[in-house]
């Protein structure tokens, strides 16, 4: 594989399927009243939509990156590439409610088999000196596609219709494709990646259903003590022992439990998750708290938030850089201890804080996840074995979309608990300008729960060897 040997063709191949579909989620987010407006749907069909695509890649990473260890990350990546053209297209000739969920779906099919194997194409490109540096790149496509997502797609909206927006990412598809099959990646991999072994079906199908549980009993916070969360907790525990029963047994098992219990591992998967559900309460509750209490115009509120993604641009290479001369626990550590400074002063926020301020804390949480992101999934993916190396994507890929629908969750979940508690027992619903006290009460001390379990991610990262 002569070709597939170019590590900058590979690279950007990666980073353009990373921008592809953090720009589409950026996008979907501003169409989101548009469509429920021109489908006639209601506001908990539009959590459906949301939902369905975060479910459907946090169940399926795994999969994906299991199967790419077995036939090929290339051909994975690739054909998820055309798994996200065609859910476009899908999305765009959709007629009705239920056809748009089927698209999204393939969408989100297509984008968790990039995500699963992206990584582990940069690990076979690059020597494990470099994989900081390059991991750091894609981190600047991310940021770029979660900038420029919003953007380009209020200024699509203002001229034309919301399937449009589907069809702006197609030529980038296709060039993907072009590029993947001249670089060689459809090509089989090694004798060693291809060897034939069974697929472990059972764990699979005992992996989606415990993801299932695990993301609806989260769901369920607001009935903490009812007969149906306790039923599902239940259910969940008992489904977990089922599950590490038969991974414990199986031949070639579809999670890695012998990687799993040691502390580089662990520790990188748990921080993941955390760091990634403290991120997610803050870009839940703030656009909230800027509109319902700094009273800004949308225009602003995309304005302000943009300040989070950019520090990710900047800084970015910079921590892979460092990962390549220091290491993973000084820089994770240290980054998750900037998050926790950003969500101490966004708890300080009252109900006349100057936007140039609120931006200024989200640009800090935002250089703390690039100071954390990169040198976390770099210290696990230079460590594993060759043929671990597209599961081991997946699940950390996987642990970051289950720690942003906890986040999304959490955030409310606890905003309407403290908002009741604050205001007297009124149910958020009620809100109006006059209670705007007992939503920013409500707000801090989200934050401040957030801060604590950015807090417990920096000590578990302290202690990562």
């Amino acid at each position: 594989m002569r070709r597939a040997s170019r590590p900058q063709s590979v690279l950007a191949i990666v980073m353009a399927g990373v921008f592809l579909s953090t720009m589409d989620s950026g996008m979907m987010n501003v169409a989101l009243p548009t469509i429920l407006r021109a489908l006639s749907l209601h506001l908990e069909q539009a959590e459906i939509i949301v939902t369905l695509y975060l479910a459907t890649i946090t169940v399926t990473l795994v999969f994906w990156g299991r199967l790419a260890d077995r036939v090929g990350r290339g051909r994975v990546y690739l054909l998820g590439i055309l798994l996200l053209a065609l859910g476009l297209i899908a999305c765009h000739f959709s007629q009705s409610f239920a056809l748009l969920l089927v698209s999204r779906f393939l969408q989100a099919l297509g984008a968790a088999m990039m995500m699963s194997t992206g990584p582990a194409l940069i690990k076979m490109a690059y020597p494990v000196d470099h994989l900081g540096r390059s991991l750091g790149m894609v981190g600047i496509a991310t940021s770029c596609g979660l900038l420029s997502g919003p953007f380009l797609g209020g200024v699509i909206l203002q001229s034309y219709s919301w399937r449009e927006l589907f069809l702006v990412s197609l030529p980038v598809c296709a060039i993907v494709l072009v590029a993947g099959w001249w670089v060689g990646l459809l090509r089989k991999p090694t004798a060693e990646i291809m060897e034939r072994r069974t697929f472990d079906w059972l764990g699979s199908l005992c992996w989606v259903a415990l993801v299932v549980l695990g993301l609806a009993l989260f769901r369920r916070l607001h009935h903490l003590l009812s007969i149906a969360t306790l039923f599902i907790l239940a259910a969940t525990v008992a489904l977990l022992f089922l599950f590490l029963f038969i991974e414990r047994r199986a031949v070639h098992p579809i999670l890695p439990l012998q990687l799993l219990g040691q502390r580089f591992y662990w520790v990188a998967v748990l921080t993941s998750a955390l760091s990634f559900a403290t991120l997610f309460i803050v870009l839940v509750l703030t656009p909230f708290y800027l509109s319902y209490v700094l009273l800004l115009p949308a225009s602003e509120v995309g304005t302000v938030m943009t300040a989070l993604p950019a520090t990710l641009v900047i800084l970015s290479p910079l921590s892979g850089w460092l990962y390549d001369r220091i290491g993973a626990r000084v820089l994770t550590t240290t980054g998750l201890g900037m998050c926790v400074l950003a969500l101490l002063a966004l708890a300080s926020l009252g109900e006349s804080s100057a936007p140039a301020k609120v931006a200024m804390f989200l640009a800090l949480l935002g250089a703390g996840q690039s100071v954390f992101l990169t040198p976390n999934s770099a210290s696990v993916l230079s460590r594993v074995d060759e043929r671990w190396t597209g599961t081991t994507a997946g699940i950390l890929a996987t642990a970051r979309n289950f720690g942003m629908v906890v986040g999304a969750t959490l955030a409310a979940a606890l905003l309407s608990w403290w908002y009741t508690f604050y205001s007297g027992g009124q149910p958020l619903a009620s809100y109006s300008a006059s209670d705007s006290g007992a939503f920013v009460l409500a707000v801090k001390t989200t934050f401040l729960i957030a801060a604590c379990l950015a807090l417990l991610g920096g000590v578990f990262s302290a202690r990562r060897g």
